[in-house]
């Protein structure tokens, strides 16, 4: 039994079990059926890991099956025609498609950034809108930076438009 029929059932539903399609994940070869999207392929190969949360790097999976989906947000496509925050229960799965899971360092699977959590009681909302603000004017344009890098949402490209 292939990974790509782990975790589905033997029939029912409106993919095309007949016709499998090659995907990428983080690099990693995978397979689901046509009819499939993105998120229901990975959770179709037993990836329920799709992200992180952003203040504190937890683990997140797939909660909705639209685009009301909070977590499972993916960078498509590879170099110059690379994509980020695509919905993965909006993207239908297409043969060839390259999608990286984001918010995560050094990867998802194992993200250092997820020591946050342990410094959970002293980071209450809205800590940052008093503590960045200091000590000198103009202090929030040194902190910006690494704020937002640990925001983590996906990262676009600086390459030129192959399209435009």
């Amino acid at each position: 039994m292939t990974r790509a029929l782990t975790r589905r059932l033997p029939q029912g539903g409106r993919i095309d079990r007949m016709r499998q399609v090659a995907f990428a994940l983080d690099g990693k070869s995978m397979t689901g059926f046509a009819g499939d999207t993105l998120a229901s392929a990975l959770l179709g190969a037993g990836v329920s890991l799709v992200g992180r949360s952003f203040k504190y790097h937890r683990p997140r999976g797939l909660m909705t099956a639209g685009v009301e989906e909070p977590n499972g947000l993916f960078t498509l496509g590879l170099g110059d025609r690379r994509e980020p925050n695509i919905p993965g229960t909006m993207t239908d799965l297409v043969p060839g498609l390259a999608a990286r899971r984001q918010n995560g360092w050094p990867s998802v699977s194992f993200d250092l950034m997820a020591v946050n959590s342990l410094a959970a009681p002293l980071l209450t909302a809205g800590f940052y809108y008093k503590t960045f603000m200091g000590p000198k004017r103009g202090s929030w344009m040194f902190y910006e930076p690494f704020i937002r890098k640990a925001a983590g949402l996906g990262a676009g490209t600086y390459e030129r438009d192959p399209d435009r």
